[in-house]
C-alpha cells in the first residue's frame, strides 16, 4: 500500500525527520542558553564573591590605617540633638514633668591668654630688685620709690628623689644585771621586712598600672636617680603585694555582686609560666563592674579561658534579678540564665558593626538612603534621648524612653525586617544585620527601667588601660603574677571612679593594712572609706 500523502511532496517518514531535527535543534539551543545561564550564575556568584573580598580587604585597611574614633561629624560629639528633635513630630513628646529647662548663662569674652597656674600648687617667690645705681630718675635726680611688682610664673618641675630611711629601735637594758633587755617594737610592714617604704610600693605599683611603665623600665628610671634595683625584686613586690589585698578585693566583689546594675567584658592576657599550658596560649582577664548607686566598683579577675564556665566562677552570688549589660559573647547568655539576671546588649556594639559597613562603601555611593546610614542615623536617636536624659531622675527617663525611644525602635525594627532576608549574611551589611537581629531581645529591654544602660561603654572605658598597659608589658609571667596584677588593677581603677587619688590611697592603704584583722577594719580601708576618713576639709 503506498504511504499516506501528507503533502503533494512531503511523506510522513520526511515529516517525522523534520520533527525530530527541530525538536534536536530545539534541545541543542537550550542546551546553550543552559550552558550560558550557568555560565552568568557562576559569574555572579564570582562578582559577589569578589565584592565581598573587596569589602573585607577595605575594612582590613580601615583598621590598620583609618581612624579609630567612630565618631562621623562633630555634630556626634553632641550626640544628635538635632535629629532628637527632628523625630519628636513622629513620636510622642514627654510629659512635662520629664522636661528639664537649662539656663545658659550670659556670654562675656575671656581675655586671651595662658591659663593661670593652679594656686593650690606649693610656690617659691624669686625677687630680683634694681641695684641702687639704677633707681635714679633720669629727668631730676630724685631716688627711686617701690610702687608695686611685676608677677609672673612659671611652672617647674623636681626630679623624684632616691633617699634611704633609717629605722633606728632603742635597745634598752637593766643596769644591775644582766636578765632584762627591751628592744623598741618594729612596726608591722605590708611585706614583713621589705626593702620599700609604703610610698615607694605606691609610687612604682602607680607607674606600673596608671602610667603602663613596665618594670624594667621603672628599674632604669630609678637607678637614674641613684637607687639600684633589679627587675626581678619589683616584680616580687608586686606580687607580694597582689596577694596581701586579696581581703579588700573580697569586700570589693561583695559590693558589686550586690548591685542592682552590673557591667561585665573581657580581653586577652598572655601568661608565659603556666602549668599545662603552652606559652603562645591565650588567657583572659575578665572586668566586672557596678552601676547605679552606691560607691563605684571595678573589679579585674584573671581566667585561664573565655569559657561558660570560667565567667560563671566570678559571677557566682550576684543578686537574683539583677541587669547584666554585656556585649553579644554568648557565655553571657549562660550566665544571666543561671542567676535570674536581666541581660542587656550594647548598643554601640550594634552601631560599631553598621559604621564598618558604611566605611567600605565606595564614596560615590554613600548617602542617606543607604541602609548603614539608616540605621546609624536612628541609633543615634537612641543616643540623643540618653543626651536628653541625662540629668532627669530614674522615672523621668524611664518615661522619655517609653515615649520617645520606643518609636526609634520600632522603626529600626521595621528597617531590620525590610533588609535582613534580602543582604547577603557573609558582608559587612549582612553581618551586622545578623548580629542586630540576634541581639533584638536584649536591645530593647533597656526603655523598661531608667536605671538601665544603654550601652557598655562604660566597662570598656575601664578595661582600655589595662590594654594599653599590654602594648607596653606584653605578657604576665606567672600565673601569681596575673592575678597580682588583677587585683592591683582592681583597687587603681575603683580609685579612678571614685575620683579619689590612687597613689595617696595605696600609700595610706599600705601603712594601715598590716593591722587590719576583722571585716571592720578592712571595710575601713576600702578606697570611699579611706578617702572620706583621710579627706581634707573642703
Amino acid at each position: 500500500m503506498a504511504p499516506t500523502q501528507l503533502h503533494s511532496s512531503l511523506t510522513a517518514d520526511a515529516f517525522q525527520t523534520l520533527i525530530a531535527e527541530r525538536d534536536a535543534a530545539l534541545a541543542q539551543r537550550d542546551a546553550v542558553l543552559g550552558e550560558r545561564d550557568i555560565v552568568r550564575g557562576e559569574l555572579r556568584v564570582m562578582q559577589v564573591e569578589r565584592d565581598l573580598l573587596k569589602e573585607q580587604l577595605k575594612a582590613f585597611q580601615r583598621r590598620l590605617f583609618g581612624a579609630k574614633s567612630e565618631a562621623r561629624s562633630a555634630d556626634q560629639r553632641d550626640l544628635f540633638l538635632n535629629e532628637a528633635e527632628a523625630l519628636a513630630a513622629h513620636a510622642a513628646l514627654p510629659s512635662q514633668e520629664s522636661e528639664v529647662d537649662i539656663p545658659v548663662s550670659g556670654h562675656q569674652r575671656k581675655k586671651p591668654g595662658r591659663k593661670p597656674l593652679d594656686p593650690a600648687l606649693p610656690r617659691e617667690v624669686i625677687r630680683t630688685t634694681l641695684p641702687k645705681s639704677a633707681r635714679i630718675c633720669a629727668h631730676d635726680g630724685a631716688i627711686l620709690v617701690k610702687i608695686g611688682v611685676e608677677v609672673s610664673e612659671q611652672l617647674d618641675i623636681i626630679p623624684q628623689q632616691v633617699r634611704v630611711i633609717r629605722h633606728e629601735r632603742v635597745k634598752y637594758a637593766c643596769p644591775c644585771c644582766d636578765q632584762s633587755i627591751k628592744v623598741t617594737p618594729t612596726r608591722l610592714r605590708i611585706i614583713p621586712k621589705g626593702l620599700f617604704t609604703e610610698a615607694a610600693l605606691a609610687w612604682f605599683i602607680t607607674a606600673k598600672f596608671i602610667d603602663g611603665l613596665p618594670l624594667y623600665r621603672i628599674a632604669a628610671l630609678i637607678k637614674r636617680f641613684g637607687g639600684d634595683i633589679s627587675r626581678n625584686t619589683l616584680a616580687a613586690s608586686v606580687v607580694r603585694i597582689g596577694i596581701a589585698v586579696q581581703p579588700l578585693i573580697n569586700l570589693l566583689r561583695d559590693h558589686l555582686l550586690d548591685s542592682e546594675v552590673v557591667f561585665g567584658d573581657e580581653t586577652v592576657v598572655q601568661v608565659l609560666k603556666e602549668p599545662g599550658r603552652a606559652a603562645q596560649t591565650r588567657s583572659y582577664m575578665w572586668i566586672q563592674m557596678n552601676g547605679g548607686v552606691g560607691p563605684p566598683v571595678r573589679l579585674f579577675g584573671y581566667a585561664p579561658g573565655r569559657s561558660t564556665q570560667h565567667g560563671a566562677d566570678l559571677w557566682a552570688g550576684v543578686r537574683t534579678g539583677a541587669a547584666l549589660m554585656t556585649d553579644g559573647y554568648a557565655p553571657y547568655n549562660a550566665i544571666s540564665a543561671v542567676n535570674g539576671l536581666v541581660h542587656l546588649a550594647c548598643w554601640a556594639h550594634v552601631r560599631r558593626y553598621f559604621i564598618e559597613a558604611e566605611a567600605v562603601l565606595p564614596r560615590e555611593a554613600r548617602s542617606a538612603q543607604q541602609p548603614a546610614t539608616q540605621f546609624i542615623t536612628l541609633i543615634g536617636k537612641l543616643y540623643a534621648a540618653e543626651s536628653r536624659a541625662s540629668t532627669l531622675t530614674a522615672l523621668q527617663r524611664q518615661r522619655l524612653r517609653m515615649k520617645y525611644s520606643k518609636a526609634v525602635l520600632a522603626a529600626i525594627k521595621v528597617l531590620l525586617d525590610h533588609h535582613l532576608a534580602t543582604t547577603a549574611p557573609s558582608g559587612l551589611l549582612g553581618k551586622a544585620l545578623q548580629y542586630l537581629a540576634g541581639q533584638w531581645p536584649k536591645l530593647t529591654r533597656y526603655v523598661e527601667n531608667g536605671t538601665w544602660p544603654i550601652d557598655n561603654n562604660v566597662a570598656e572605658n575601664a578595661i582600655r588601660p589595662f590594654v594599653i598597659g599590654r602594648k607596653n608589658w606584653l605578657f604576665a609571667d606567672t600565673v601569681g603574677g596575673a592575678k597580682a596584677s588583677a587585683n592591683l588593677y582592681s583597687l587603681i581603677e575603683t580609685c579612678k571612679a571614685g575620683n579619689i587619688d590612687a597613689y595617696q590611697y595605696l600609700t595610706e592603704m599600705f601603712t594601715a593594712l598590716p593591722y587590719a584583722n576583722t571585716v571592720d577594719d578592712y571595710e575601713a580601708l576600702l578606697p570611699w572609706n579611706l578617702q572620706l576618713k583621710n579627706q581634707a576639709p573642703a
